[in-house]
């Protein structure tokens, strides 16, 4: 079996979810000998899986079928999770709409990242099958860094033993910037760092306003990377990560992996595998995020909790994820000749 596996503009992608996902996938089906190339000219290909949404990944979703080459679309992205995101979303939304609509209505068959957004595609009304699966984690990417986390307080000035907390992302809305903002406002004795770049023409107004009158407390460092951002996680008080919709959240994988405490919003797209108090922890409203923050900077967090969380990324580990990602492609390739 030989794979096309497909990003467009991979380069320009790079910093953002679907980045990450690219990462994963491509160390996934190393490790489970799956024969893949990037290059559409590099074929022949047994089935190609199409990350992207745009023009050029429409010609190539055209081209495969032309070939007789089953097309699996990654449903990374929902109508929904495209809301509250850059500046003027309202005047791109019909145009991303329409990605969507063509991309998946013509896939043979999906994959995406967890069950609610597998509910959401198939509440669609598209035909093809969808499966979940997780974007995976490398665990041993996260594992204990001392140099990294002593790298991190020093970059940052922070104390030995000085609590802070974290998030991460891009200053959307969604993301729940907004929010993150006005809980640091009830801790002005702890640093509030904010890990994520936008282009200032791509923020909102109401972002860039937050921004402009933020207290002290809250840093905005921009995009970390490397041990920066693995030192982060392994000293901060929490991830907190309050956002109100995901295909999943990568960022929690890899606070779960960094053996983080991990603070989100109760959504839906955490059920059924994170449980509040098992796991993470759950907020509704910035009350309860305030009331979790407050507990954890008087007595840390429940061992048994991070490690409960860190077993939830060993299930999501790359190795695993790519054996799914074999099967997936098995079954697609089976389902796509049956069909013919």
């Amino acid at each position: 079996m030989r794979v096309l596996l497909y990003f467009e503009d991979a380069n320009g992608i790079k910093n953002s979810g679907i980045g990450r996902a690219r990462s994963h996938q491509i160390r996934a089906l190393k490790s489970a000998g799956i024969d893949f190339s990037e290059d559409p000219k590099d074929g022949p290909f047994d089935v190609a899986h199409i990350n992207t949404l745009w023009a050029k990944s429409h010609r190539l979703l055209r081209s495969c079928h032309q070939k007789g080459i089953p097309v699996i679309v990654h449903g990374h992205s929902t109508y929904e999770d495209f809301r509250h995101s850059f500046r003027c979303w309202k005047l791109v939304e019909p145009t991303f709409d329409r990605q969507i609509r063509y991309m998946y209505s013509r896939a043979d068959y999906m994959i995406t990242p967890t069950p609610y957004s597998r509910d959401l595609i198939l509440s669609y009304g598209f035909s093809p099958k969808v499966v979940a699966i997780s974007n995976g984690i490398d665990c041993q990417e996260y594992q204990e860094n001392k140099t990294a986390q002593q790298a991190f307080r020093q970059k940052f000035a922070l104390q030995e033993n000085e609590p802070f907390v974290m998030g991460v992302g891009f200053p959307f809305e969604r993301k729940g910037i907004l929010d993150f903002i006005e809980v640091a406002k009830h801790f002005p004795e702890v640093k509030f760092f904010w890990f994520g770049h936008l282009a200032r023409i791509l923020t909102q107004e109401k972002i860039l306003r937050a921004i402009r009158h933020k207290p002290a407390n809250v840093i905005l460092p921009g995009y970390v990377k490397g041990e920066l951002i693995h030192g982060a996680y392994q000293s901060a008080t929490c991830l907190f990560f309050p956002s109100y919709e995901e295909t999943e959240g990568i960022v929690v994988l890899e606070a779960l992996a960094s053996r983080c405490p991990l603070l989100v919003r109760d959504i839906g797209v955490y059920h059924p595998w994170l449980k509040d108090g098992v796991n993470a922890h759950f907020g509704k409203n910035n009350e309860d995020f305030i009331q979790t923050i407050s507990y954890w900077l008087k007595h840390g967090e429940d061992q048994a909790i991070l490690e409960a969380g860190y077993q939830v990324a060993l299930d999501r580990s790359l190795d695993r994820i790519g054996k799914q990602l074999k099967t997936a492609y098995e079954d697609a390739i089976t389902l796509y000749h049956e069909k013919r």
